[in-house]
């Protein structure tokens, strides 16, 4: 069965929760649609976390991403939007998501939020 976008972020446990690390997760498969003209809008992603005692399974975390290709959303409500739902599922002892988005009207954007 092929798999199917989901908006559940899946945790596994820390292997080492005493120490302090960073995670540094990138991709380039984030889309979403603009929310004034509906063509698609494209964007790389850059999450950098210091886990507590979870952390994200990888493919929840793709399937979570694919699961905006069809959502309206500006830039900004996209990045709050993952911070805000990686934040509740994992919650690390810092986090940054950093979304930067292809060219649209001469434009390049790049949002970044950050926990706490």
């Amino acid at each position: 069965m092929p798999s199917q976008p989901s908006r559940e972020l899946i945790t596994v446990p820390n292997p080492e929760p005493g120490r302090d690390y960073e995670i540094l997760l990138e991709t380039d498969e984030l889309t979403c649609l603009c929310p004034v003209t509906g063509q698609p809008d494209f964007a790389s992603v850059h999450i950098t976390y210091v886990p507590d005692a979870l952390l994200v399974e990888l493919k929840s975390l793709k399937m979570y991403l694919w699961s905006f290709r069809d959502q309206g959303a500006f830039h900004e409500a996209v990045t709050n939007e993952i911070l805000d739902d990686l934040v509740t599922a994992t919650h690390p002892r810092r986090i940054t998501v950093e979304t930067i988005w292809k060219v649209r009207g001469g434009i390049l954007t790049t949002v970044t939020a950050s926990h706490p």
